[in-house]
């Protein structure tokens, strides 16, 4: 037992001085000089962590919620409109969508109704498009009156609504704050033409007969000041239903008026309405400008009564805006170019596209903008985008006026006037003929046989 117990303690004695030589110096033992170290043998190097697998991109498909006039009076031009933003549609999502910095990835889809033209309709569909379709943004029907019924659901719900095919200006003088026009304002969409009858003829004797809409009696009393001021005289003030189908007496007026120049009309039907029984009496009208329907690529199935008759036009291919203008003007351009948008709008209608198709298309390339800009699809976030807006595309100038009197009101886009004049072929061509910048030919003035 007692030699048990001596070598238990010797053992004792000995593991600490082992470990006393082994151990880490204490303040009350400073360490000795160690010699060098072995070198130990490397340790085996450690598999490397598997890397996490970065997220998924998140996926959305906004829903764009719209009427469109498959019947009615706007039949024509509200077909071409959405097929404008359908081409840029398709377009986007076969490129992929749109991405933004955090990966999401955005597509689009739309929702929309027949509103047979008639603006008692918008509201109801308009709210079931907000309501029960959960539409993200909103594009308007075509038409002044129709945008103004639509105008209504998208403030009272904070949708916001791009308006294309809309120009009259009192809808963006009502305290609305989620309304952006893309057209040039109807009080201003004669300027330019009356800006070349100055050149013309500053004596012409003017008659203003317009359909009874809210477009058309907008633009023609937003013109009245502007003639007055240029020292024209307005013979004759008239305005007409927009279901009227003889022209005859109020052909008879503007004859007995002693007018030379007749500024107005409205929309497609009465325009060429109007236009064929000008023609038929032959009242010795020197210049003929109407509304809408001449812009249309149908209007010289007229024959000789399309000949010659003036109108306003938000774009022309002729006349189409470039980079180089928007880099001289030190806005940024955003988009391709006009003849990039024509030749797949012939390619997918088998028409050329017409100024209601090109505001159509260009609605679509303002709201991808603005969600590019805001790096987001909040409603809130692309509204703030729009305001601070300013940018040329093939359309033309896009910035919106923020104030409080007329919020959404479109400040940058121009007008051009076109014309129906013969080639050297004999067939019918809409020239452009003002502003002189962007002019393809000479204004005829006289127009023949009118």
């Amino acid at each position: 037992m007692k030699r048990s117990m001596i070598t238990l303690f010797s053992l004792l004695i000995l593991a600490s001085l082992v470990l006393a030589a082994c151990g880490t110096p204490t303040a009350e033992a400073p360490m000795a000089e160690e010699a060098p170290a072995a070198e130990e043998a490397p340790a085996a190097e450690e598999a490397p962590a598997a890397e996490e697998a970065p997220a998924a991109a998140e996926a959305i498909t906004l829903t764009i919620g719209f009427t469109s006039s498959n019947t009615g009076k706007y039949e024509v031009s509200s077909a071409r409109q959405v097929n404008g933003f359908s081409l840029w549609m398709d377009q986007i999502n076969e490129a992929g969508g749109l991405t933004l910095s955090d990966g999401t990835v955005v597509t689009f889809s739309y929702e929309t109704y027949d509103d047979e033209s008639n603006a008692e309709r918008v509201q109801e569909l308009y709210t079931r498009l907000v309501n029960e379709d959960n539409a993200d943004f909103l594009i308007s029907p075509y038409s002044s009156g129709l945008t103004s019924a639509a105008s209504i659901v998208a403030e009272q719900n904070g949708k916001v609504l791009l308006t294309t095919g809309a120009a009259d200006d009192a809808t963006y003088k009502t305290g609305n704050t989620s309304l952006f026009q893309l057209y040039t304002p109807a009080n201003l969409y004669m300027s330019s033409t009356v800006d070349m009858l100055k050149e013309l003829n500053p004596d012409a004797k003017v008659a203003l007969v317009h359909e009874s809409d809210k477009f058309s009696t907008g633009v023609a009393e937003g013109i009245r000041p502007y003639l007055e001021a240029n020292g024209f005289e307005i013979v004759l003030e008239e305005g007409y239903a927009s279901d009227t189908a003889d022209f005859g007496p109020i052909v008879n007026k503007i004859s007995a008026s002693g007018a030379t120049v007749l500024l107005g009309g409205g929309h497609y039907n009465d325009g060429t309405s109007l236009a064929r029984a000008i023609y038929d009496r032959k009242i010795g009208l020197e210049l003929v400008y109407l509304l809408v329907a001449p812009a249309d690529t149908k209007f010289p199935e007229l024959g000789d009564a399309a000949l010659g008759i003036v109108s306003s036009s938000q774009w022309e291919l002729k006349a189409t805006h470039n980079e180089a203008e928007a880099d001289a003007l030190g806005v940024d351009w955003f988009g391709g170019s006009g003849e990039d948008f024509a030749d797949a709008y012939e390619a997918a209608y088998g028409d050329p596209p017409t100024y209601h198709a090109a505001g159509g298309y260009t609605a679509g390339i303002v709201l991808e903008k603005a969600i590019m800009d805001a790096d987001s699809v909040d409603s809130d976030a692309v509204k703030a985008a729009l305001n601070a807006m300013n940018m040329m595309t093939f359309f033309g100038g896009i910035q919106f006026d923020t104030s409080e009197d007329a919020h959404g009101l479109q400040i940058a886009h121009k007008m051009v006037v076109a014309q129906w004049q013969l080639n050297d072929a004999g067939e019918f061509a809409l020239e452009i003929v003002a502003p002189t910048g962007v002019a393809t030919s000479d204004p005829v003035y006289p127009i023949p046989a009118q």
